[in-house]
């Protein structure tokens, strides 16, 4: 089980190995996830480019967390560290959820690591004070109890209606139910950071220079399309993808799909090189 030392912890990654266009993808999960999440990517890539999935901090297999929050700006940190350690030369940075305010943070302050930028059900923003006591009371809960108790009430927040009544996919449902309700308890400190990180400034967003693409599934409900909409906006020259039936998990929801998006997207430098 590979895991890499940086800035104090252990990360848990996945390194499919040398691929055939010399590029290489990192993938970044969402709060509450994994590496798994990407699963269905990494196997459609894997062997034409380099795939390297890492679970962050506290999270998924990566090493656990002794601060009382998690936050965003160590996340970043983390990801800078294992750029540096694992991929030389500009790396296809895919981010969902947290893992887009890790990616955002890339394309604001290390372009210098990127070849491109791929935003899934992301925000730029901050949480939004609404959400902030209720999250926090499900922390209470979670750190004795653990995430099972809300993991009833935390699906359809992560999967669209599609998805969820979709009687052909309730082995998919089953599985994905219990990895949610599975989470370590200490999962409340990376919940903390996310509650608590700040807002990406539009100037700051406006200036990423790297080809970004922006993902959203047309069911999400945590992160809606008016607000990946808003990204496509703000960063130039960005192209943006609505995937539908799909809410905020859109590679597990519809993978093939968001494969055939992020193929076109990075088709273009493939034929870059081509010439």
């Amino acid at each position: 089980m590979p895991r890499l030392s940086v800035n104090g912890t252990e990360l848990f990654y996945e390194d499919s190995g040398p691929g055939s266009t010399g590029q290489t993808i990192v993938f970044a999960h969402g709060l509450l996830w994994d590496t798994r999440l990407f699963a269905a990517q990494v196997a459609h890539f894997a062997g034409r480019y380099r795939c390297i999935a890492y679970d962050h901090r506290g999270q998924g297999r990566s090493a656990d967390d002794r601060a009382g929050s998690i936050g965003i700006e160590t996340v970043y940190q983390d990801a800078v560290a294992l750029l540096e350690a694992l991929a030389p030369g500009p790396v296809h940075f895919v981010g969902l959820s947290m893992g887009g305010y890790v990616a955002m943070r890339l394309g604001v302050r290390r372009p210098d690591l990127l070849r491109s930028l791929i935003l899934m059900a992301t925000t730029g923003g901050s949480e939004p004070m609404a959400n902030a006591p209720r999250y926090r009371r499900m922390n209470m809960v979670t750190r004795f109890f653990g995430l099972g108790l809300y993991a009833d009430r935390l699906m359809p927040l992560f999967f669209g209606h599609s998805f969820l009544t979709d009687a052909r996919r309730a082995a998919d449902q089953a599985t994905w139910r219990d990895r949610l309700a599975r989470n370590r308890r200490s999962i409340w400190r990376a919940v903390n950071g996310v509650i608590e990180r700040e807002g990406i400034a539009e100037a700051d967003l406006a200036g990423i220079g790297v080809p970004t693409l922006v993902l959203v599934g047309d069911e999400d409900l945590a992160t809606p399309p008016a607000k990946a909409e808003w990204l496509h906006k703000v960063i130039d020259g960005s192209r943006l993808i609505r995937i539908p039936q799909a809410g905020h998990l859109a590679p597990v929801e519809q993978p093939a799909r968001v494969n055939d998006a992020i193929e076109a997207f990075l088709g273009q430098f493939q034929r870059q090189l081509q010439r």
